[in-house]
């Protein structure tokens, strides 16, 4: 019995019990569970065990198949989708009765916004500068400042950076570097 799991088990011990029916018990009875077989009847019956293990395997790899199939081609064809539903947005955008017929929900118009909420984002926006500290282009463009001892260390490697040469050259043409 090469496999030792639950069912595979079963069906491998089935295999076995065929084998053993048909070098010993070919034409014979044998009589169990109340009533007497034949070892055909017999054979019929561990063969439905092994068939229908070998179903089960066979249907089990279809579908590992199939998701794998699905997981390759999937992102691609969302992607898709996604493109198709803005193209149907951007052709019926004001039209809810067609969108609804591709099953697309119109976007949302942004409701506008009424005095005091627009007074009350002025107050919060002005807040918010005042408390960080922050300044208008005009302001900020006055502001200079030298700094000194900061030791950059980079986060992520990039492309190698080409050196060049203070040395001055023969040839009266400046090097190029790549």
């Amino acid at each position: 019995m090469a496999n030792t799991k639950g069912k595979e088990k079963a069906a491998d011990l089935a295999t076995t019990l065929i084998a053993g029916i048909q070098k010993h018990l070919a034409n014979g009875q044998l009589t169990f569970a109340g009533s007497t077989f034949t070892a055909a009847q017999i054979t019929t019956e561990l063969q439905q065990v092994v068939a229908l293990r070998a179903a089960v395997n066979t249907a089990r790899t279809a579908t590992t198949v199939k998701v794998a199939a699905e997981t390759a081609q999937l992102p691609a064809l969302r992607a898709f989708m996604v493109a198709l539903v803005q193209c149907i947005r951007v052709q019926f955008g004001t039209q809810a009765d067609v969108l609804a017929d591709f099953g697309v929900s119109p976007k949302k118009v942004a409701a506008p916004l009424t005095v005091e909420q627009k007074a009350a984002a002025a107050a919060k926006r002005e807040a918010t500068r005042t408390a960080r500290g922050t300044k208008s282009a005009k302001a900020k463009k006055g502001i200079k400042g030298a700094v000194t001892g900061v030791v950059v260390t980079p986060v992520t490697a990039g492309a190698p950076v080409a050196q060049t040469s203070t040395a001055p050259t023969t040839g009266g043409t400046t090097p190029h570097t790549a």
